[in-house]
């Protein structure tokens, strides 16, 4: 994707400038139009730098949201709300957005358009805020927005808990490892010296690497703490991730349940900007960014059927967006008008599964994952200990 600034002319006749992500200029042009934007100019910019990605990253927009809307609900002005957060915030970045976001206001600009200039909020947040102002009713969809934010954060947690067992596991059966092949096999080597071939072939090849760490061992301990180095750095970036999810969707029953995570993910956002007033269209080109590479073709075809005036379960279901059950509930919200409540549920109803799906998945993989552990420990302190077990089966 490639970072456009777009300035254009806004729907309230001010003069706007937007930051949008994009494939191309049509692209982005696009996007400005669903925004009810009209372009005036656009300039590719370079990409976003790590620093200011972190900056972003940085902006609590739950905890915005939850004291704005007390703020609000209280009685107190937006302007007045803005400024209170303002000052008591600690933070030297957050105060300068909330400063910059007070500033627009004062200007007379919509509460959008200013969050839109900051940078700091997500288009997602942008655009339900806007269709927020059409109605007059902001606390609303802060509400809105709260709910969907504290549901993705409690199965965000409850993956996170599942994977951390598993991960300690992995991190104390490496370091044993790595503790027998670094300190206790060169020690055994040293007792074996002069046994040469008489030793088991599996416990030669050991003895060798043992006899290896200790004439060596510098070199070995510089090499095994660069590449954990390397390991560690490759982990932190996106591409290994992305990699990596393009793997899992390649593995028949993990594939399928990764699937359905990002459809979940995809019904969620989508219902929260149905029920904020956004139209379907633009809804489903503002959640195009949420879902992964594989999917996105079939988001465009989905987009285009709908364009073409086909209802939206029927283009979700030829573009293969949809699960059996969600196919059912969307065209219950075809007959009934709730669309956006509908999408809510379809989301609800697989984090459910999923959530099933990750503990039984817990369940079987641990014990799993201490056997091959296990396994691998027991392996080497066995071939340590072999020659001195068939040392006393001679002397016997």
């Amino acid at each position: 994707m490639i970072r456009y600034r777009v300035k254009g002319v806004a729907s309230s006749g001010s003069v706007v400038t937007l930051e949008l992500h994009a494939r191309d200029e049509s692209d982005a042009q696009e996007q400005a139009r669903t925004r009810g934007v009209a372009v005036l100019a656009i300039d590719r910019r370079l990409t976003w730098t790590p620093r200011r990605r972190s900056r972003r990253n940085r902006f609590p927009l739950l905890l915005f949201s939850q004291e704005l809307l007390a703020l609000l609900q209280s009685g107190i002005s937006l302007i007045e709300a803005i400024q209170t957060l303002a000052e008591k915030e600690q933070r030297t970045e957050v105060r300068r957005i909330l400063g910059a976001l007070m500033e627009r206001l004062r200007e007379g600009q919509p509460l959008s358009g200013a969050m839109e200039q900051g940078g700091a909020f997500p288009q997602l947040y942008v655009a339900l805020v806007r269709a927020s102002e059409r109605t007059g009713d902001l606390a609303e969809a802060l509400v809105r927005y709260i709910a969907y934010q504290s549901q993705v954060e409690v199965l965000r947690k409850k993956l996170s808990a599942a994977a951390i067992y598993p991960a300690v596991l992995i991190a104390v059966g490496l370091l044993v490892t790595l503790f027998l092949l670094g300190y206790v096999v060169p020690r055994f080597s040293e007792i074996y010296a002069g046994m040469g071939n008489d030793l088991p072939w599996l416990s030669r090849m050991l003895m060798h690497w043992g006899d290896f760490v200790a004439r060596h061992g510098v070199v070995a301990a510089a090499v095994a703490g660069a590449t954990l180095a390397f390991g560690g750095y490759r982990a932190m970036q996106p591409q290994t991730w992305q990699a990596v999810g393009r793997q899992l969707w390649r593995v028949p029953a993990i594939g399928e349940r990764v699937r359905i995570f990002q459809l979940a993910r995809f019904y969620r956002t989508l219902g929260m900007l149905q029920r904020g007033g956004i139209a379907i269209v633009p809804a489903l080109a503002m959640v195009a960014g949420l879902l992964p590479a594989a999917l996105r073709p079939s988001l465009e075809l989905a987009t285009g059927l709908v364009r073409e005036g086909k209802p939206l379960s029927e283009a979700m279901e030829r573009a293969g967006l949809t699960t059996s059950v969600a196919l059912r509930m969307v065209r219950v919200g075809e007959r009934s008008g709730r669309m956006g409540e509908m999408m809510e549920r379809i989301a609800a109803f697989h984090d459910e599964e999923m959530a099933r799906w990750v503990e039984w998945f817990t369940r079987l993989f641990e014990p799993l994952l201490m056997t091959v552990i296990g396994v691998l420990i027991g392996g080497i302190v066995l071939l340590l200990y072999l020659p001195i077990f068939e040392l006393a089966g001679n002397i016997q």
